[in-house]
């Protein structure tokens, strides 16, 4: 695998993607959308084989799950990409212009970032966001998918550039790293000579290893050790319902609930009410002392567990004296992801979303809604944890830069 070659050609194949009008790189998008659609057969061919070698590896069950196409999940992913075609495009936008004492007109205009490298896992909708996302901002992208999904993405990928030959479109544009081993990888994170953004999509072992070793600059995302806080003055009917679809409805996915918190007040009356919902769903507990004396088939949690993304069917609960207590619990153990209270106090809610460091913080509603699709991005290319350049789902605005554009009249500076 010559990265210093696909380097090269993704760095060429920018130059001429930012050249393209909206109109054009729309009606590229859409050829690809329908190539998915055209592809499904095969798609679904190739996806089969990856859920068969993560059978054989004895990959859990939830995370199969991330790994699987339908062809509902194709079509919806051929959907995501006309979806990104309807969205205003940001690139060549003037956000603002005024003119300085010396007489120049001074404008701050959006850019593409340039060429984007991928590094992420199993969930193979990735590929087809991140390559549609980045097309429509202008940017190359080089991916790079895990071995989970190699089928898939290298499909998907062989899909979206033989659309871009058929039409004449930039075909180095979207390009696919195929050798999977940890080497080739790390070599990516240190493509400095072609790479402008390395943006890891994955769990928190592949968080951490990009943030070690890039030496290209990073944009955190993905891992979401999201908690939910139901407080004294909270519904306990919406609580159950909101704690229920936030753990158990894709309990494989960064936005799934992993800690339930209670306020002291409502625990003996709550704790047996949410117990019964979620052992229909299969969900074991894990609770501090105060919360299993009222569960009747929680096992003790540890300290491990307040700082775990079980990403499965396991939720830790702790019961807390106050609002206080569980912001600080919060603060202290999650991932800056998402968080959500439960509460008919106005007060309450307000100091929840003031204090609460997340990139999305929720009053009564579910974490599993954080998402560029349900937040109007279109696809999204991951939802950044950090505090730089963009925090949240990452769409289009997220991908983009900024250059200053002057006018003058001859001006020299005295």
């Amino acid at each position: 695998m010559d990265l210093q070659q696909l380097g090269k050609q993704a760095k060429d194949s920018a130059h001429t993607l930012g050249l393209l009008s909206t109109q054009e790189k729309n009606h590229l998008l859409n050829e690809m959308a329908i190539a998915l659609e055209k592809n499904t057969t095969r798609l679904l061919k190739a996806n089969a084989l990856d859920l068969e070698n993560a059978v054989e590896n004895g990959i859990s069950e939830t995370m199969q799950d991330r790994l699987r196409l339908t062809k509902e999940r194709i079509t919806d992913m051929a959907d995501g990409i006309r979806q990104v075609i309807q969205l205003a495009d940001p690139i060549g936008e003037v956000e603002k212009m005024w003119k300085n004492e010396d007489g120049l007109m001074i404008g701050r205009q959006k850019v593409p970032l340039g060429v984007i490298g991928i590094i992420y896992e199993s969930r193979p909708n990735v590929t087809t966001d991140a390559a549609s996302l980045c097309f429509k901002t202008g940017n190359a992208v080089i991916l790079r998918g895990g071995k989970e999904a190699f089928q898939s993405n290298q499909l998907l990928v062989d899909i979206l550039q033989n659309a871009l030959k058929e039409h004449h479109g930039p075909v180095n544009a979207i390009q696919f790293v195929s050798d999977t081993s940890h080497e080739v990888a790390n070599q990516m994170m240190r493509l400095t000579d072609y790479l402008d953004v390395l943006i890891p999509r994955g769990g928190a072992g592949l968080i951490r290893r990009v943030k070690e070793n890039a030496t290209v600059p990073v944009i955190e995302t993905g891992t979401g050790n999201n908690h939910i806080y139901v407080d004294k003055d909270a519904q306990l009917q919406m609580a159950v319902d909101i704690v229920v679809n936030a753990k158990a409805s894709r309990p494989s996915v960064c936005n799934a609930a992993e800690t339930l918190l209670i306020h002291e007040e409502v625990a003996s009356q709550f704790l047996p009410f949410i117990e019964k919902a979620l052992l229909d769903k299969q969900v074991q507990l894990r609770g501090d002392q105060r919360a299993c004396a009222f569960l009747t088939e929680a096992i003790p949690a540890t300290e491990e567990d307040w700082e775990t993304e079980f990403l499965d069917y396991i939720l830790a609960v702790k019961v807390v004296s106050s609002i206080e207590e569980a912001i600080a619990h919060i603060n202290r153990y999650n991932t800056k992801h998402s968080e959500a209270i439960i509460t008919d106090n106005y007060f309450a809610s307000q100091k929840f979303l003031q204090e609460v460091d997340a990139a999305a913080v929720y009053v009564n509603a579910s974490t599993r809604f954080t998402d560029g699709f349900v937040f109007g991005f279109g696809a999204e290319i991951g939802i950044s944890t950090q505090k730089l350049h963009a925090r949240g789902p990452m769409g289009l605005e997220e991908l983009t830069s900024t250059k200053y554009i002057i006018y003058g009249e001859g001006q020299i500076r005295a």
